[in-house]
This record gives C-alpha cells, structure tokens and sequence, in this order.
C-alpha cells in the first residue's frame, strides 16, 4: 500500500458573482409564499454550501472533460478501460474522489493501486465579516426571485414561482483537503476542477444564469497561491486555436 505523505490544505473565499441556489428539498407547497428555499444552518439560519455539491460538481465536470462520462460517477470498470487507453485523467479522478470495488475482477488489487479517497470537502459557512455586515444594516442573506413562463403565442406570462437565492456578492468560506501518497501528481486536476467550476455554474439553473462563483486569495497550507491560480487552465489538453 502507498504511504501517506501530506495532507494539503486548499483555502479561498467563495464568492457569489449571480444569485445561487442549492435547494433545501421543499417537500410542501408555499401558497403565497417561496416555493424554493435554499439550504440553510439549522440553529443560526444561515445559507451555506454542502461539500457534497462542490464535490458533486467538480467530479461531473472532470469527468465531463475527460469523454468517459456517463449516468452513473466513474467506476473499476471505467479503470481498467482507462489503463487499457492510456488515460490517465480517468486514474487521477478515481483517485481524487474514490471508487466502488464491488465490480472490480481484482477489488484488493485496485485498491492497491488507486489507494484511499484524496478528496475531503467542508461544507462552506458565509464569511463572519460579511455576514455581520448584512445583518448590521439590516439586510437579508437570501433573496426571492419571482420567475415564471411566457407563453410563445400569446406572450402572456403563467404558472409564476418564487425562488429563494443567495444574493450576488456573497461571500463563503471554501476549504478542502488532499492527501498525498507515494507518487502522486495531483493538485494540478484539483486547481483545474475549481477553474471548471467558474467556467460553469454551481447549483440549480445554471443555464438561466444562476450559480457563478469565483474563488479569490487561495491559499494552499496557509500560503498566498492567488497568483498561481489564475494561471491555471481549465482545459490545458485543448490543442485547439481560436
């Protein structure tokens, strides 16, 4: 088995550039009221990111970026196709999040050979500064957007819904953690998911706008890598000239 190294720690404010939305799982309709909440801390009422949807985003995106996705996350099976191709962004993937080995023809084997998941996400409060800034001026940390569909002959508007977002210029606390072992190469694929993720959205209704973020002053084991950020591509395998 591979030894464990290091574990780096990558931190950043996550800043909200339009209105986000990661659901609370309304089961009820709000007559007159929001339909859709957002999730939010169940003692202080706080809106706040689950790891579990950066993790869910990032992974979808790699994955989307190395041509192997498909329904289900990436599995042994993937693996094994993956050594047989050449492709290694597959095996930094699998290794990054983990991997189920029930399907795998050697489980004891492949775990061996990917070892332990890398990944760990936190689930991301506001920062303090600003969130006592919005409660200081008596502001609210979420909004409502009132959205609806306009017939196409008509031009009329029906069926109008209240959606509940965080306001553009949030800011939350973002931090994950990597381990390193023996051998491995691969912070360069963290840095790059969290450039896909600017370049897409996170939460729902992301193609109506909603969801795009930034991250701003990373730091990784407590150093200033800002600049080294910026630098990184999402999409460094594009031979591709405009």
């Amino acid at each position: 088995m591979p030894k464990l190294n290091d574990i780096t720690t990558i931190e950043a404010t996550l800043e909200v550039i339009t209105g986000l939305r990661i659901g609370a799982g309304d089961s009820e309709m709000h007559i007159g009221g929001v339909d859709n909440t957002v999730i939010k801390h169940p003692l202080t009422g706080s809106p706040y990111i689950p790891g579990s949807s950066l993790k869910g985003k990032m992974r979808s995106l790699l994955e989307w970026r190395s041509g192997a996705v498909k329904e289900a996350p990436l599995g042994a099976k993937d693996f094994e196709v993956a050594v047989d191709a050449q492709k290694p962004e597959i095996k930094h993937i699998l290794q990054l999040f983990g991997i189920g080995g029930g399907d795998a023809k050697d489980a004891e084997a492949l775990v061996k050979e990917l070892g332990p998941t890398r990944l760990a996400f936190w689930d991301c409060p506001l920062e303090e500064v600003w969130e006592k800034e919005v409660r200081d001026n008596n502001q609210l940390l979420v909004e409502v957007k009132s959205e609806n569909i306009i017939n196409r002959i008509s031009g009329t508007a029906a069926h109008p819904r209240n959606t509940e977002r965080v306001p553009a210029g949030a800011k939350f606390v973002f931090r994950l953690s990597l381990k390193q072992l023996d051998g491995d190469d691969l912070l360069e694929t963290v840095l790059q998911g969290l450039k896909l993720i600017e370049h897409d959205s996170l939460g729902g209704s992301g193609s109506r706008g909603y969801g795009k973020v930034k991250f701003t002053g990373l730091k990784i084991n407590g150093k200033d890598k800002a600049e080294q950020f910026q630098k990184v591509e999402a999409f460094p395998y594009n031979t591709q000239v405009a």
